[in-house]
C-alpha cells in the first residue's frame, strides 16, 4: 500500500503540471484540521447541509426507506452519519475512510452511543474502484455528505455514480450533499477563511508527502492559494511557491529526483466544483438511478438528493 502510494505522489509531482492528489489531506492532522474548517463560519457547506438534514429529516427518512446497511463514504468522525440513525434505522453501519486510525477510533466511539448497529470501520482510497463485502442480498444506502463529490472532475464523477449505482444491485441508493453554484464572494471566503485554518489544511499535506517520500518539503517555502475557477465552474486549490525553492524527492534504489520549483510555481491540491440542481440530478439519472428526491436550504446553497437505483429486470 505504501509503496503505491509512493509511486503515485511521484508521478504527480514530477507530472508537466505538478499536482498531489486530495486523498493526501486527511492524515490524522489533517483530518483533525478538517473538523475545524467545519466549525467555521465562513465554511457555509457544512452548517447547511446539517440544516436541510435537520429541516427534513422525516422527508429523508420516507425517502430512503428500509436501511439494511448503511456505507458512510469518506465518514472522516462518523458524526454526519450518526445525526441519521434514529431516522433511518440502519441495521448495519460500515464506515469508510482513508485515515484507517482516524476512522477506527471514531467507530470504536460511535459504537459505545449506539451498541445495537452492527458498526465496522474499512480503510479505503475513493479515488479508487470501490469493492466491498458481498452484501448483495442487504438493502443499501450509500452516504456521501459534504460534497465531497465535487472533489472529482466531472467524468470521474460520472464513474463513480455509475460504480455506486451497480453496487446497489436494484436495492438501495445514494443519499449524498453537493454544494450549489453561487454568488463568487461566498465561495472565495469559505476557502480562505481568516484564521488561515484552511491555509494550514493546504500545506499539511506536505508534511504528509515528506512522511510518505522521505521529501524535503519546507512550510516556509509556500503559501495557500485558492480561487473560484468560473468557466469550470470550481475552486481551485494550490500550494504556490514564495520564492525559487529545490525539493528532493527520493527514488527506489537510493537515487533522487530534484525537481526544481520557481517563485510563484504552482501545485494544484484540490478541486471542489460546484454544480446547478438540474445538472447534478441529470447526472445522477445517467448513472442508473431514478426517483431522485431533492432538498435545499432557502437561499438554496446547498443540495441534498437521495435517489434510488432502478431495478434489476
Amino acid at each position: 500500500m505504501k509503496q503505491t502510494l509512493l509511486e503515485e505522489l511521484h508521478l504527480s509531482l514530477t507530472a508537466d503540471v505538478p499536482f498531489i492528489s486530495p486523498k493526501f489531506f486527511y492524515d490524522d492532522i489533517g483530518s483533525h484540521l478538517f473538523d475545524v474548517i467545519t466549525l467555521l463560519e465562513e465554511y457555509y457547506p457544512t452548517r447547511t447541509e446539517r440544516w436541510i438534514m435537520d429541516a427534513y429529516r422525516a422527508a429523508i427518512a420516507d425517502a430512503v426507506g428500509p436501511c439494511d446497511v448503511l456505507l458512510d463514504l469518506g465518514a472522516g468522525n462518523c458524526a454526519k452519519a450518526s445525526q441519521l440513525f434514529n431516522s433511518i434505522k440502519p441495521k448495519q453501519y460500515l464506515a469508510l475512510d482513508i485515515s484507517k486510525e482516524y476512522l477506527e477510533a471514531a467507530v470504536a466511539d460511535l459504537q459505545k452511543q449506539f451498541p445495537h448497529i452492527a458498526m465496522s470501520a474499512q480503510a479505503i482510497d475513493l479515488s479508487l474502484p470501490l469493492a466491498f463485502p458481498d452484501i448483495s442480498e442487504l438493502r443499501k444506502i450509500f452516504f456521501f455528505p459534504g460534497s465531497s463529490i465535487g472533489n472529482y472532475d466531472p467524468k470521474k464523477a460520472d464513474q463513480f455514480f455509475t460504480n455506486i449505482a451497480n453496487e446497489c444491485h436494484g436495492n438501495g441508493g445514494l443519499l449524498i450533499g453537493v454544494d450549489l453554484v453561487k454568488d463568487i464572494e461566498t465561495l472565495d471566503l469559505a476557502y480562505n477563511d481568516s484564521l488561515g485554518v484552511t491555509a494550514s489544511f493546504n500545506l499539511n499535506i506536505l508534511l504528509n508527502v515528506n512522511r510518505i517520500t522521505g521529501s524535503n518539503f519546507n512550510l516556509q517555502d509556500w503559501e495557500h492559494y485558492a480561487f473560484f475557477n468560473e468557466p469550470l465552474s470550481r475552486i481551485e486549490m494550490h500550494l504556490r511557491a514564495r520564492s525559487d525553492v529545490e525539493v528532493i524527492l527520493p527514488n527506489d534504489g537510493n537515487k533522487e529526483h530534484v525537481i526544481q520549483f520557481k517563485a510563484g510555481d504552482l501545485i494544484h491540491t484540490e478541486n471542489s466544483y460546484k454544480y446547478t440542481q438540474d445538472g447534478f440530478t441529470e447526472k445522477l439519472r445517467r448513472a442508473g438511478f431514478d426517483s431522485i428526491h431533492t432538498w435545499t436550504d432557502p437561499k438554496k446553497h446547498f443540495l441534498v438528493c437521495f435517489a434510488n437505483t432502478k431495478k434489476q429486470t
